[in-house]
């Protein structure tokens, strides 16, 4: 088959994606070695675009959400795709909003019932004093769509209204849109990677990301920890690991996600899951990236399986008359992914 990984000029990595060339012919390797011919097309202009559907791939695999254009809106790949009829890997337009959009997320999933943490969005001066918060403190303070941990620090923790007006204006003057302030939960932190294949079945992998001890006890995530990568990824305990599951697989679905994605949960001090956030197109580089790795420590699969299963949906409706046989091979892989593998029967 005949694909092409689509990726775009994006030298600061704001948003979610496979993220730098490196993690792309990442990627490629791994198509490459499961039999197809595959390249990478760095788009910056409609041009670019229109070379690749002049090319006529039987799949595009999209690496990145869309091509920035100075002065102009952004192309979103999916939407280009979807309109020349080439079929294109992962979720839709329509849900990729929520990968951009976090409040977006937190309210459509609320409607459905599944825990999200307490919210509200702010800009500079907006709420006048400590009385006029929606609620008290502690508050966790981020960006609205930004990845890669970009705009989190020791100073998103906040514990007064001095401090508070400090990280908004901040954030507010680098992304120039409304801040998300989150409760803050003292819990544990997870991060969940699921590939759901056409019939409905899912590989979930569930891992505990602990990062390094920064201000005396306090522990954040952010993006000083993740481009040193200082954190600890690691196996989660059985008593934990079925509720961390089956809020992820229950957001996946809740939000319409299609092939893969990886979805962030953190619990209270009490040990209740809360959805943080989703990001559906993850990073994929082979070594640091959290989706194959968890893929990898929860659930023993090398990261060219983990390649071949996230392309398994979109290799089928590229070609549905092609019955697609894995090529996993016969190990260990196969009887781990047999134990991840749930049905939507099973979280009912």
């Amino acid at each position: 088959m005949k694909i092409e990984i689509i990726t775009s000029i994006n030298p600061t990595l704001k948003e979610t994606g496979f993220g730098s060339l490196l993690a792309c012919n990442d990627v490629l390797a791994a198509v490459q070695a499961l039999g197809h011919t595959v390249q990478v097309s760095e788009c910056s202009s409609m041009n670019d675009l229109s070379d690749v559907v002049k090319r006529s791939p039987d799949l595009v695999i999209l690496a990145a959400k869309y091509m920035p254009l100075v002065g102009e809106k952004d192309v979103w790949f999916s939407d280009y795709f979807a309109k020349n009829h080439i079929v294109f890997s992962g979720s839709s337009r329509e849900t990729l909003k929520y990968d951009s959009d976090k409040v977006l997320a937190k309210i459509h999933l609320a409607s459905l019932g599944i825990k999200t943490a307490k919210y509200f969005t702010t800009t500079p001066g907006e709420h006048k004093s400590e009385n006029a918060l929606p609620f008290s403190f502690p508050l966790f303070i981020k960006p609205t769509d930004a990845a890669n941990g970009n705009g989190i620090d020791d100073q998103s923790f906040v514990e007064n209204f001095q401090d508070f007006e400090t990280k908004v204006a901040a954030l507010h003057g680098i992304y120039h849109q409304p801040v998300l302030v989150e409760e803050y939960l003292g819990g544990r932190e997870f991060t969940v990677a699921i590939i759901k294949s056409d019939d409905g079945n899912m590989s979930i992998s569930a891992i505990e990301l602990v990062p390094p001890v920064s201000s005396g006890t306090l522990r954040i995530l952010g993006a000083a920890v993740k481009a040193h990568d200082t954190e600890t990824l690691k196996a989660i305990t059985i008593t934990d690991i079925n509720a961390v599951k089956d809020i992820a697989a229950l957001s996946f679905n809740g939000l319409g996600a299609r092939g893969f994605a990886r979805i962030d949960i953190k619990m209270d001090s009490d040990g209740t899951c809360y959805f943080m956030e989703v990001n559906l197109i993850p990073g994929m580089n082979r070594s640091s990236s959290y989706f194959p790795r968890a893929c990898n420590i929860a659930n023993e699969i090398p990261y060219n399986n983990v390649i071949q299963l996230m392309l398994n949906e979109s290799l089928g409706r590229a070609q549905p008359d092609l019955k697609l046989a894995p090529r996993i091979k016969k190990n260990t892989a196969t009887t781990t992914l047999r134990r991840a593998t749930i049905t939507l029967s099973d979280l009912q």
